[in-house]
């Protein structure tokens, strides 16, 4: 019997075989489309995948400002960051940031689906946002991918 043949292999940043993918956002349901995403991002739908490595593709979000929340969360969900300084707790309710930046609301979905280390902000670079259906990565030729068609 080869043993040779069972040996594990574990990808590394020279063999990771990255692509560049494109989801539009527009009907989509912000947290099932976020879930779906940061797997993406991650890795986690390759054979090869890697817990320690960035061995996810890059991911291009157009129609970010067309997404959909489910009941009332407009109106009771809360975005909350600190300035750094005493008493410096910031709230924005989800309608309020829908306004001025709706992209946000869609990064900070993926952002909380992603590990909480140098890793996750590695990974979250791979991530695009716009609100409309232009993006500037034309030249890399994105492949469009419907998420509800595609298992993850």
């Amino acid at each position: 019997m080869n043993t040779n043949s069972y040996k594990t292999i574990s990808a590394n940043k020279a063999t990771v075989n990255k692509e560049w993918l494109l989801v539009d956002a527009e009907g989509e349901i912000l947290g099932r489309l976020a879930s779906q995403v940061a797997k993406l991002i991650r890795g986690k739908h390759k054979p090869d995948f890697t817990p320690h490595v960035d061995c996810g593709d890059n991911v291009i979000i157009i129609n970010a400002d067309k997404v959909v929340m489910t009941g009332s969360k407009w109106d009771h969900k809360e975005y909350i960051r600190h300035t750094g300084y005493p008493g410096g707790q910031k709230s924005v309710v989800a309608a309020e940031l829908y306004k001025k930046h709706p992209e946000r609301i869609v990064e900070n979905a993926i952002r909380g689906m992603l590990p909480r280390n140098r890793l996750g902000r590695t990974i979250f670079k791979n991530l695009y946002v716009y609100t409309g259906d232009k993006h500037e990565q034309e030249a890399q030729k994105p492949r469009k991918i419907e998420l509800d068609k595609i298992k993850l």
